[in-house]
C-alpha cells in the first residue's frame, strides 16, 4: 500500500494526538542554563533600544559582561528579546567600541584624543555661548510685551534608553536652560 497525502496527514494527526494526551510535559533544557551561568553575578536591567522596556538579566564575572538574556520574570517580555536586545552583548563587548573622547576641530581632517574634563568644559562653553546668543527675554504681540525667557538656539532630544528619573532630570535641565524645543522619542 502506498502512502497518500491523506493517509500521511491522518497518521501525523494520530501521532500528535497520542503524544498530546500522554500527559508528560516536554523538557526543553538542552543546554542546561543553570550550569551555563553558575557562579556569575546576576543583575537586572532594562533594554535601552526602544520604549517597550523589556527586562534583561546581565551576567558578569569580575566586572565584565559575559552573558545577557531576557528576564523570564519580567511582566513585559517574559524572557523574550527582539534581535536588537539579543545582540546587546555585542555592544558591551566590542573591540571597535570607542572608550576615549575623539575630537575633530572645525576644518581639520584628523581626530585628536581629548580628556573627559576638556570635553565636559567644551560642551559647557558651547552651551553657554549658544544660550547667550539666542536667548529671548521678551516678545511683543499685538502691541503687548510678554516675558517668554526661551532659548531658540538649542534643542533637546531624549531617547527611550533613559529611565523615568533620568527623563525628569533631563527635562528639568533643558527647561532651566530655556529650551523651547524639547522632544522625546517615546513621547513621555
Amino acid at each position: 500500500m502506498g502512502i497518500s497525502r491523506r493517509n500521511f496527514l491522518k497518521g501525523s494527526g494520530l501521532a500528535a494526538g497520542t503524544l498530546a494526551l500522554s500527559g508528560k510535559k516536554a523538557k526543553a533544557s538542552a543546554d542546561a542554563p543553570h550550569l551555563r551561568t553558575k557562579g556569575l553575578q546576576v543583575s537586572t536591567t532594562v533594554c535601552p533600544y526602544c520604549a517597550v522596556g523589556c527586562g534583561m538579566l546581565v551576567h558578569t564575572k569580575n566586572g565584565k559582561i559575559v552573558n545577557i538574556e531576557g528576564d523570564p520574570e519580567h511582566p513585559i517580555n517574559q524572557g523574550a528579546l527582539c534581535s536588537k536586545g539579543s545582540a546587546l552583548f555585542q555592544v558591551a563587548n566590542n573591540e571597535r567600541r570607542l572608550s576615549k573622547v575623539q575630537y575633530r576641530a572645525a576644518g581639520s581632517d584628523k581626530w585628536e584624543e581629548k580628556s573627559w574634563d576638556w570635553t565636559m568644559n567644551r560642551i559647557a562653553e558651547l552651551m553657554k555661548d549658544s544660550r547667550d546668543k539666542h536667548f529671548v527675554k521678551t516678545e511683543t504681540r499685538d502691541g503687548k510685551t510678554y516675558t517668554v525667557n526661551r532659548n531658540e538656539g538649542m534643542a533637546f532630544l531624549g531617547g527611550a534608553a533613559l529611565d523615568s528619573e533620568e527623563c525628569y532630570l533631563w527635562s528639568k535641565f533643558s527647561r532651566a536652560m530655556g529650551v523651547a524645543y524639547l522632544e522625546h522619542q517615546a513621547r513621555i
